[in-house]
């Protein structure tokens, strides 16, 4: 197995450029006392990220992504976070590679 060295360089800023938001997040945020109203702006930002990332599904012309986003709203007005990603992801695919 050989490694594309430009992709490995392009996974690497990416990983860093990641984290890099974490790290600043951390010590700007670290020795301050935050508002009920930010605490829960932050508690938010996870689920936001993830809409940001499926939202362009929702005007898909493909019936088996839009099977899939019902599936996972579902899902999401019943069980936790990871049970909810389960099923999107499972449903994704399974639909994908069956009716693709």
């Amino acid at each position: 197995m050989t490694v594309a060295w430009d992709s490995f360089l392009v996974f690497c800023s990416m990983l860093a450029v990641t984290y890099s938001t974490r790290l600043i997040g951390f010590f700007a945020l670290r020795n301050r006392t935050l508002s009920r109203r930010a605490q829960v702006v932050m508690e938010a930002a996870p689920g936001c990220v993830l809409i940001s990332v499926i939202a362009p599904y929702f005007v898909s012309d493909k019936p088996h992504e839009l099977i899939a986003i019902a599936l996972t709203v579902f899902a999401a007005s019943r069980f936790s976070m990871l049970t909810t990603v389960l099923v999107g992801v499972i449903s994704a695919g399974v639909l994908g590679h069956l009716m693709g």
